[in-house]
């Protein structure tokens, strides 16, 4: 159960995300997971990093890094993924998800489901896991569908119970709202 945004790139997702991470904290949900951030060396994208709630980071991507000797070459366009960094962030806050004692729901960001992190087997199924958790509720991210569709995104898209906003440059500031009011109301 959850809420979705779809997106491109460089519409501002991120920031929605740790817009509605902080509303919803100040409101007493709990809120743990990840989102990613882009990495900028003289004002040129080189890559991406995890940054986990908990102030974790390490990095997802980088431009032109090249696989380490036995590792699997996993690049979406000019990015390297590091699947190791990337697993050893995320794994654990996911498989962490579940309802403390007491407290009935608890909010698990997952920002994002896309290319990069479904090199992760592990990761698949950490987000399945997640998703069919009761008294979990995932705010997270889903790319828009161009070219070939992605098996989980698209199985996450058609989940009744998903909602799935499409964020785009227009609307990213009056999306808030609707969010947060969408997670809230998971609650009951």
């Amino acid at each position: 159960p959850g809420a979705c945004g779809t997106w491109r790139g460089g519409v501002g997702k991120t920031t929605l995300i740790q817009k509605a991470i902080t509303v919803l904290q100040s409101s007493g949900l709990p809120v743990d997971g990840f989102y990613t951030q882009e990495v900028r060396q003289g004002g040129k994208r080189i890559g991406f990093d995890v940054v986990t709630l908990s102030g974790a980071q390490g990095p997802l991507s980088r431009v032109g890094s090249q696989p380490l000797p036995g590792k699997a070459d996993c690049r979406v366009g000019q990015y390297e993924v590091d699947l190791a960094s990337f697993e050893q962030l995320v794994l654990p806050v996911l498989r962490n998800a579940v309802p403390s004692c007491g407290l009935r729901h608890r909010v698990c960001v997952i920002d994002e489901v896309g290319k990069m992190e479904l090199f992760s087997q592990p990761f698949i199924q950490a987000v399945r896991q997640t998703l069919s958790t009761p008294g979990i509720i995932v705010l997270g991210t889903i790319p828009i569908s161009r070219g070939k569709p992605l098996a989980l995104v698209e199985e996450i898209r058609k989940r009744r119970d998903v909602k799935v906003f499409s964020v785009t440059r227009e609307n990213r500031n009056s999306l808030l709202p609707d969010i947060v009011a969408v997670v809230q109301s998971s609650r009951s």
